[in-house]
């Protein structure tokens, strides 16, 4: 995705955000990229066809991150992403390894949402 389409791109998602949580958009697209990240891996782990996918999300996730990031903060940012990716493969893992099956399909429908949110602030 070219810089100017990207940057255009995240201009109109952040007038368009009706997201019900105050975070600013580059900490939404940080939790996103965390998130892909945890499930691309999951995907290695657990082959599914899905993964190219999930590599691609990520990828375009990475790019509106860099389009939006202000100076400075990095930091902030990237322990946004690492928190994100760990909760998510927190979630996966219940949903996979787990005795409990309500426990396991609790947590697949909430790893699901959470990547469900985070697919519909990409287009295409």
């Amino acid at each position: 995705m070219g810089r100017k389409r990207t940057m255009a791109l995240a201009g109109l998602l952040a007038v368009l955000s009706t997201s019900a949580r105050a975070e600013p958009l580059e900490m939404q697209f940080a939790a996103c990229t965390g998130r892909f990240s945890a499930l691309m891996e999951h995907q290695w782990l657990i082959p599914t066809p899905e993964v190219d996918t999930t590599t691609r999300r990520r990828a375009a996730m990475i790019s509106l991150l860099e389009a939006v990031m202000p100076a400075g903060r990095g930091r902030e940012v990237l322990a946004r992403r690492i928190e994100a990716k760990h909760a998510q493969a927190v979630l996966l893992t219940r949903a996979t390894f787990n005795d409990d099956a309500e426990d396991a399909q609790w947590a697949a429908t909430r790893a699901e949402a959470e990547i469900a949110s985070c697919a519909a602030l990409l287009t295409g």
